[in-house]
């Protein structure tokens, strides 16, 4: 009988966590984000985040120049912060993508 690992995005947060970065900003690049909506559409990809780590990550990367919020209203009326990609953040993103490219085809090449 195999054994159950504990659910990779908790064990190996801290290793991930670049990888969550590339996604919002993926996301943010198509539309606006906005917290719990980035955290149902992580989890969808198998991330376990709550909000007291989705919404510092969000913070930090406005204040990189690579999303920008705005305020916004929900139809009950609740105060909400969407996020959208900057120029700067498209650029970023850019520029991991080619990254991102190099690091699979070294992580899923046979090995020399």
């Amino acid at each position: 009988m195999g054994h159950r690992l504990k659910h990779p995005s908790a064990e190996y947060q801290e290793l991930l966590i670049g990888l969550v970065r590339l996604r919002v900003l993926h996301h943010a690049a198509i539309k606006p984000v906005f917290g719990l909506g980035i955290i149902e559409e992580l989890s969808r990809h198998g991330y376990r985040l709550g909000p007291g780590t989705i919404y510092p990550l969000l913070r930090s990367l406005e204040r990189r120049g690579w999303l920008e919020s705005e305020v916004s209203h929900t139809e009950g009326g609740r105060r909400r912060i969407c996020y959208t990609a900057t120029r700067a953040g498209r650029i970023a993103l850019d520029a991991a993508r080619s990254k991102v490219k190099e690091l699979c085809r070294e992580l899923f090449s046979p090995e020399k």
